[in-house]
């Protein structure tokens, strides 16, 4: 129905994770409508994408020099790491202008506490402890059973050196309402519940 590269793009789009067959042919059609200009700055950064963007040496976050931007940020709170599964959680958590430490980006979750083939920045992570003056850890693994098998890993060892761990509190969301609610999230909003 479309000519051959028209076809091959749109296979290429589809093969992105929530983009399907309709929604790729969609974008391929709409790149198809741009000016030339345009189109070759878009061709020209995504072929840059894999030459200009590497892991931070530091933190495993996105960056496109040795340092991310957060870990080049000497404002930053230097003795607290918050620990996340993916890059895209550094941008959510950053949004809410609330997180003023640094991040550790683990690259997943683990499937099972004894998993010795992953390929996770544990190792990179207690090394970091080790040898800075870090006084707390938040572990903002999801609350999946991947991620709470990860943060209770992650807690059994870090706990030997010494540092705060902390949890991001689980519950209820804001306009949310309890009848809703499924007994997980009313179980974390019982056990995270703060003081007034």
């Amino acid at each position: 129905m479309f000519p051959k590269s028209f076809q091959k793009l749109i296979d290429h789009f589809a093969s992105l994770p929530s983009v399907g067959p309709k929604m790729a042919e969609r974008l391929v059609l709409h790149l198809w409508k741009y000016d030339q200009e345009k189109l070759d700055d878009f061709s020209q950064d995504l072929q840059g994408l894999k030459r200009n963007i590497h892991f931070c040496s530091q933190c495993f976050n996105i960056s496109e020099n040795g340092l991310c931007a957060i870990c080049a940020d000497k404002k930053r709170e230097q003795n607290t790491i918050c620990v996340v599964e993916e890059p895209l959680d550094i941008i959510a958590l950053e949004k809410t202008r609330r997180m003023r430490g640094l991040y550790h980006v683990l690259g997943g979750t683990i499937n099972a506490p004894d998993d010795k083939n992953n390929p996770l920045k544990i190792n990179e992570l207690i090394t970091r402890l080790k040898s800075g003056n870090i006084e707390e850890v938040i572990i903002a693994t999801n609350p999946t059973t991947e991620g709470e098998a990860t943060a209770l890993y992650l807690a059994r060892l870090v706990r030997p050196l010494n540092i705060k761990i902390t949890r991001l509190a689980r519950g209820l969301p804001t306009g949310g309402d309890i009848e809703y609610a499924d007994e997980a999230t009313l179980s974390g909003a019982i056990e995270g519940r703060r003081e007034l």
